[in-house]
């Protein structure tokens, strides 16, 4: 039994828990957000800066390549200062990259975006490593898969909303927006960056205690050693291939639809990439609850093998049912990060901050296969569809073999 749960004391100590854990899912729906304006970003400076579907891509490598680079200070900062510490700086960064947007729109320079999101991401890589973590041990560790999954149906739920306000402002005429006008990019970043200085102060004059996990208390492992744990390992390995399909899928969701949906616009495409992540959202919703039930590495298998046939359709049939099945995929995804995550640290003591560094890291996925992705895409973008094929295949080798035995939750 965890000492969460001993004694007394455990309904008291679960209410003091309950502000933290609200402020810190909080920051979940805050980095939803900024991926789902992400993609629809992708598909606006094709048009507004006139680069290729490829190079657009660096987008997504500027923004993910962050995490690769920062987890590991992120995760030295939060050992010294703490989780509160690491949530600060990252909220900082991320307002400073966003106020970045408006030099960048002003200068039409594609590179200095790509700087302004890497800060960004930077920022969140700091949030991430932080905040997965956080909530994996605000309770009882039999439940943080559950808990965890629970925190980020609301990154699903920034995700929803990003392309609803990307496609309305981006590529509505009637909004000022156009294929070529970056005015409104420069509005909603800067309004994203004020908002962000807010949550700071938030997060400021707020108490988030510091838990340590008293049963499993020890020595911390090298980082040799800590690689010799199984769950561990393969999370990190599982992590970068299902990042790598999620981001890959997303960047390259409009122009599959716009090219294989006849008379299907950018912005009614982007109004669809918010369908999707609203599915995304409500499996989110739906795994929580399932997870009652069925032991997450079962959920965590059997989504994987749903979105490996589904990427095959995609390939085989390009058209508008493809397209539906291209959305049935968010909902399938929709469990993956927060359940690999919560496996992976799951029983790691001391070395959860650690180990939380290293899984995030396995982010730069994100960053280095959809450029493959969408090189392949300048052939066929329904062919390009053969990369997050093998990476739904390699999850479903971890959920199956190497996610380690486990407790229902």
């Amino acid at each position: 039994m965890s000492q969460t749960q001993r004694g007394p004391e455990a309904g008291p100590r679960q209410r003091s828990l309950m502000l933290p854990f609200i402020l810190v899912t909080s920051l979940f729906f805050m980095w939803g957000f900024a991926y789902g304006l992400l993609d629809v970003l992708n598909k606006h400076f094709q048009e507004a800066l006139n680069i290729t579907k490829s190079r657009s891509t660096l987008l997504q490598a500027a923004y993910f390549g962050a995490y690769f680079l920062m987890a590991l200070p992120a995760g030295m900062i939060m050992k010294k200062y703490g989780y509160k510490s690491g949530i600060i700086i990252g909220l900082l960064l991320c307002a400073f990259g966003a106020f970045l947007f408006y030099p960048s729109a002003d200068m039409k320079s594609f590179e200095f975006f790509l700087l302004a999101l890497f800060i960004i991401a930077s920022g969140l890589t700091c949030l991430e490593t932080a905040a997965n973590p956080y909530i994996t041990i605000l309770g009882p560790k039999e439940t943080s898969e559950f808990r965890l999954n629970f925190s980020q149906s609301f990154n699903g739920v920034g995700a929803f909303l990003g392309p609803i306000i990307g496609g309305m402002l981006f590529f509505n005429n009637d909004a000022g927006g156009s294929g070529s006008d970056l005015s409104n990019v420069k509005s909603v970043y800067l309004v994203i960056g004020g908002a962000v200085l807010v949550i700071t102060v938030l997060f400021l004059i707020s108490y988030l205690p510091e838990i340590k996990d008293k049963d499993n208390a020890r020595p911390s492992r090298s980082t040799g050693s800590l690689f010799r744990i199984q769950h561990f390992k393969w999370a990190v390995i599982a992590q970068f291939f299902y990042v790598a399909a999620q981001v890959g899928v997303g960047a390259l969701f409009i122009n599959y639809v716009t090219e294989y949906w006849q008379g299907i616009s950018n912005e009614r495409a982007s109004y669809l990439l918010s369908v999707a992540f609203l599915l995304f959202t409500f499996g989110r919703f739906a795994g929580t609850a399932l997870m009652k039930k069925v032991l997450p590495r079962t959920l965590l298998t059997w989504y994987a093998v749903i979105n490996s046939v589904l990427c095959v359709l995609i390939m085989a049939y390009p058209g508008e049912v493809a397209v539906i099945a291209l959305l049935a995929v968010f909902f399938f995804m929709s469990i993956m990060f927060p359940t690999i995550f919560a496996l992976g640290v799951k029983d790691l003591g001391d070395d959860t901050k650690k180990a939380s560094s290293f899984i995030i890291m396995s982010i730069v996925g994100g960053a280095l296969v959809p450029p493959l992705m969408g090189m392949i895409s300048n052939t066929s973008t329904a062919l390009s569809f053969i990369i997050p094929l093998v990476c739904f295949l390699i999850v479903t080798y971890y959920g199956w073999k190497k996610a380690g035995p486990e407790l229902k939750t």
